[in-house]
């Protein structure tokens, strides 16, 4: 069953006899679908629509990639990044979120589904394998939700397992949805992580179209914990409101009063920031949008952000409340710089290698 609606496929004809490609059409036999030989001229056509990003929700691609799979996350310049690496398996996703960067980020208006697997599989070992006495943490949550789609197009089922094989590498899923039983019975040996953005349900009913209520997220968090998953939470963007101080307190101790905060891997907190070109674009889309009436104001690396007091505040709090739940939380900043670290903690990593050698660390603790 699938949970958005799905108007039509586009089939490239390179990616025709792939067993993913047969296994999705097989799964979605009343879609209608439709043969492509070349896609580029198919983008460009859907890229001058009135609103491609919305139109793309609804209509899927399936093609191969032949270029790299695993990039380095983007990060931002003059900030502390973690060390993540991306991989690349869907571009776009079927929920719509009004903040979502994606919306300025993506080419292609399509939900597009790559299909050669095999290939993703090979460049993930050859990956690991050059670097085998570090441990690498990987995610496919950076361009698309990483379980929305698994009911049809189950790749987190086949990087599972194969994950749990190598000495050197943790899988990140990264959701907003709460499709994981499919993921209950694996044999994850605790090398994936299964993790959740975060909001209070006032933010995910505005703001997070067709995404899980809280609830449901917490619900299938718990459910993962039960099946030995480390987890993880990601409260980004944290989003500033009248009232946020309680929205998110109560949605911390709604948390863990299902969760095991022992069991918690990681939680990051990450204030609410955007390129400059997607402000218009949102404004578009989604006009009775409230994210941006906070004090926002570009920063070094050009993205608009809340002031540094405010950030530093919310941190704080946020910080004060999750080690009220546990003191031994690992907790970090995404996408901030030493001085705000600093004010948060009383300490900062001394750059993104030292934050991603502290990750490793956490995560050798944690097996």
């Amino acid at each position: 069953m699938v949970p958005f609606p799905i108007e039509k496929i586009y089939l490239d004809e390179e990616a025709e006899n792939d067993r993913v490609s047969q296994a999705l059409l097989k799964s979605l036999p009343n879609i209608p679908v439709e043969k492509v030989q070349d896609k580029r001229p198919l983008i460009k056509q859907y890229l001058s629509m009135r609103d491609p990003i919305g139109f793309g929700k609804t209509h899927f691609l399936l093609t191969r990639f032949y270029g790299r799979r695993l990039k380095p996350c983007p990060g931002t310049s003059n900030h502390i990044c973690c060390g993540y690496r991306v991989i690349n398996v869907i571009t776009n996703c079927p929920m719509d979120c009004s903040y979502c960067v994606l919306q300025g980020y993506l080419n292609n208006p399509f939900l597009t589904l790559y299909t050669n697997w095999d290939d993703l599989l090979q460049e993930v070992d050859t990956f690991l394998s050059r670097d085998p006495r570090s441990l690498i943490r990987l995610g496919t949550g950076e361009l698309s939700d990483s379980l929305v789609l698994d009911s049809i197009f189950p790749v987190s089922q086949v990087l599972i397992p194969f994950f749990a094989q190598k000495q050197n590498g943790i899988l990140e899923l990264k959701t907003k949805s709460a499709e994981v039983d499919q993921l209950l019975h694996l044999n994850h040996r605790g090398k994936t992580v299964i993790s959740w953005s975060l909001n209070p349900q006032k933010i995910i009913d505005e703001e997070e179209i067709r995404t899980a209520p809280l609830r449901e997220r917490i619900d299938a968090a718990e459910r993962c914990q039960g099946a030995g998953y480390p987890i993880g939470f990601h409260f980004d963007p944290i989003i500033y409101y009248e009232g946020w101080e309680r929205g998110y307190r109560e949605t911390i101790l709604s948390v863990f009063n299902k969760v095991d905060p022992q069991k918690v891997i990681w939680i990051s907190l990450g204030g609410f920031r955007y390129p400059p070109q997607l402000k218009g674009i949102v404004k578009e889309r989604f006009p009775e949008t409230k994210i941006f009436l906070g004090e926002l104001f570009p920063g070094r690396d050009g993205k608009f952000r809340y002031l540094k007091e405010i950030r530093v505040e919310m941190y704080q709090k946020m910080l004060g409340w999750l080690r009220d739940v546990d003191s031994n939380l690992f907790i970090y900043l995404c996408m901030e710089s030493q001085e705000v670290w600093q004010k948060v903690f009383g300490w900062a990593p001394e750059n993104s290698h030292h934050l991603s050698h502290l990750f490793e660390t956490r995560v050798k603790k944690s097996l």
